[in-house]
């Protein structure tokens, strides 16, 4: 066997562990996006160390030279725009350093999976190169088992970043696990140095010997741990701490425009096409309220590929698209759903929690095609539906509230309790008992002044007055609430089928957290549905239908105590937790099958190192518990030879011979001036012998004594 081919297989393993662990990245960026910028610079290293064991003379240069390599492969595989037929250019380099300094941080300020563009997914390549230098300097230096360092630990990298779940990460442990098993075995245990010795088949057979026991025991408890380890959210990640800055973003509150964009009501915001029975398209979600300021968050994330609803929202959900020409809004803001999916043709920042789009830097026109959730429930499930104080930025302050209002608060809701029959009620009593402005002299302001002097003396206002009153009602009512500011969608439509949002059609309402569905929005001041958008199946229409099927003010009553949540609870309190119930049978059986073998290896390995005269007596308690396990009646006053004619029913009669040579050690050893350290070995020579004899019963025999507890106690 040549000296290359002995070399090639360890590398290629330790490739194998590097391309493996970089792929445990797949939580941020997808399998499919991470296998060339992955693979193609692990294959480099890998070709490139095999050339350089060809010639002695390139041994001193091999970390500078498969550095060099494995970059120009990450040039070539994640940079090609960048480079001139191939060849890196200056944007090359400056793009690499980018890399090195800024990708890792843009991924953890991205939702996740990541958009695999060059200036996110960088660094992963990068570390690839990284650690497979390392790894393959380590492997000819020091041996395999060093060399599984680096790649390690870009596996605890990939953690900190985003755990796998429990399916995935068991398959994952299995793959480094083999790949880390063929290391070793290819390797033979022993570092290379500057050439790899030849490895015969005495090594090999001892390098499985040693290996098989402990990857069996690792993929044995890696197929294990999914089903019976409950796995939760991660208690840490490198994320929590990191949203994308706005720093060079001017912001001003839409909420604060509204007035001016009533007073020049026909200037176009926004053209949408494919958007049937949307009533409205929010701006800006503001859920913080301090008495005077309506205010939002600023934890906002580079918009990924694809984003899913909130866990909240347990109801089936189906994903819609429309396109959206944003060519009056101003900036920043971008028109959006309550759950979007997915944008493109931009690459705005998304608040998660409100669905807020944001483009950094941006006041002119925008063009891209939005897609997004859109929750499916009943208008039975709807009315009957408890609300959700779990959902972030439902119940925030609102200030130090004037006299009188919280009265008006109990007025409207008759007493009940927080639900969403609650909101409608409260809902009704602004619609039917306050009155919409029109015409020029239209109030302004949604601080305490002008909500008090809207609820308690002029009840007159715009949609400003009633949403940001009605969020403030609710949550005096412990009714979870927030505060949006967008536009409804317009009765007119245009000649292509889409329709043209004006500064006339601006509004601002309200969205109550209801269990189950997520954020529903309400219309306390009744212009929301202009356009007519809640004919048809959306939530707009079911809540339309709620709304219809609500009592009057004297028959409103609390809804029971225990009200369902709309599309069934997930993993609530009250379901059954078939995966605990079925993992400690598992559990069970798996210390039964793994600890049983376990603990007798154990004790054969410590009585066969006690000091003098104990290793002798040690191999008799293991001859003896060998033959209890099969079967033989042992008690606690027979002799070696006593146990030697009992067992002469269950094996032949070589064991039998072996245990009467056994006796005659320790005859010797116990009753010697002078016991030597050959009487140790001979006894467990006779161990050896009778174990040996055991094994001739047959497989089945074998297995029933290895997995009986019973010889773990004493006779």
């Amino acid at each position: 066997m040549s000296t290359a081919s002995v070399r090639a297989l360890p590398t290629a393993c330790l490739m194998l562990a590097t391309a493996i662990a970089a792929l445990l990245f797949a939580p941020a960026f997808g399998w499919a996006a991470l296998l060339l910028p992955v693979g193609v610079p692990a294959a480099t290293l890998l070709l490139g160390a095999l050339a350089c064991a060809r010639r002695a003379a390139l041994l001193a240069w091999r970390p500078v030279l498969l550095a060099g390599a494995g970059i120009l492969a990450v040039a070539e595989t994640s940079l090609w725009p960048t480079t001139r037929a191939g060849l890196p250019t200056g944007r090359t380099l400056r793009a690499l350093a980018t890399g090195v300094t800024d990708s890792w941080q843009l991924t953890l300020q991205s939702t996740w999976p990541a958009r695999p563009e060059p200036d996110l997914l960088l660094f992963v390549p990068l570390l690839v190169v990284l650690a497979g230098v390392a790894g393959i300097e380590v492997l000819y230096r020091l041996g395999p088992l060093p060399a599984l360092a680096p790649s390690l630990a870009v596996a605890v990298l990939t953690q900190l970043y985003a755990p796998l779940p429990a399916g995935p990460a068991t398959v994952a442990a299995l793959a480094y696990a083999g790949a880390a098993a063929a290391l070793l075995l290819a390797a033979g245990g022993a570092p290379d140095g500057a050439e790899s010795p030849a490895a015969g088949p005495g090594r090999v057979a001892g390098a499985v010997r040693r290996v098989t026991p402990a990857v069996a025991l690792a993929s044995v408890a890696a197929v294990l741990a999914g089903p019976v380890v409950p796995a939760g959210p991660a208690r840490y990640s490198l994320r929590q701490d990191r949203p994308a800055p706005l720093a060079d973003t001017a912001v001003t509150s839409p909420l604060d425009e509204i007035a001016y964009r009533l007073a020049h009501p026909g200037v176009a915001a926004f053209r949408v096409r494919g958007a049937a029975g949307v009533d409205r398209w929010p701006l800006v979600v503001l859920d913080a309220f301090d008495g005077v300021n309506w205010t939002s968050s600023d934890r906002y994330r580079r918009m990924g590929v694809d984003l899913r609803p909130s866990p909240a929202v347990t109801v089936p959900v189906h994903r819609r698209s429309a396109h959206i020409d944003a060519t009056g809004i101003g900036g920043p803001w971008l028109p959006t759903q309550t759950w979007p999916a997915g944008v493109q043709g931009a690459s705005p920042l998304v608040e998660e929690r409100h669905g807020t789009l944001l483009l950094p830097g941006s006041s002119g026109p925008a063009r891209y095609t939005l897609s997004w959730w859109q929750p499916e429930v009943g208008a039975a499930a709807l009315a009957g539906a408890a609300t959700d104080t779990g959902i972030p930025g439902g119940l925030g302050g609102v200030g130090t509230v004037p006299p009188g209002v919280a009265a008006v608060a109990e007025r409207a809701v008759r007493g009940v309790r927080p639900s969403f029959q609650a909101a409608l009620a409260l809902e009704r009593h602004l619609r039917e008992n306050y009155r919409t402005a029109v015409g020029d002299d239209l109030p302004t302001g949604h601080a305490w002044p002008q909500l008090a002097d809207f609820l308690l003396r002029g009840g007159r206002g715009t949609s400003e007055q009633f949403a940001a009153a009605y969020v403030a009602l609710a949550r005096i009512r412990g009714i979870p609430a927030r505060l949006v500011v967008g536009f409804r969608a317009p009765a007119r439509q245009d000649p292509d089928g889409g329709y043209t949002v004006r500064n006339g059609d601006v509004l601002a309402w309200p969205e109550v957290a209801v269990a189950g569905i997520g954020w529903v929005p309400l219309d306390p001041s009744g212009t929301a549905s202009a356009g007519g958008a809640t004919a048809g199946s959306g939530l707009a229409a079911m809540t339309a239908q709620a709304r219809s099927r609500l009592p009057a003010p004297e028959d409103l009553r609390d809804p029971p105590v225990s009200q369902p949540r709309p599309g069934g609870a997930r993993g609530g309190a009250g379901s059954l937790p078939w995966a605990y119930l079925l993992g400690v049978p598992v559990a069970l059986a798996a210390v039964w099958l793994l600890g049983v073998p376990a603990a007798k290896a154990g004790r054969t390995w410590r009585r066969r190192r006690r000091p003098g005269p104990g290793a002798v007596v040690g191999a008799w308690e293991e001859v003896r518990d060998r033959l209890r396990e099969h079967g033989v009646a042992v008690s606690a006053g027979m002799t070696v030879r006593d146990l030697g004619t009992a067992a002469a029913a269950v094996t032949d009669q070589a064991t039998v011979d072996g245990i009467g040579r056994l006796g005659a050690t320790v005859d010797r050893a116990l009753w010697a001036a002078a016991p030597g350290q050959r009487d140790g070995l001979e006894a467990w020579a006779a161990v050896r012998a009778v174990r040996r004899g055991l094994a001739r019963r047959g497989w089945r025999a074998r297995l029933r004594a290895g997995l009986d507890p019973r010889s773990l106690l004493p006779p």
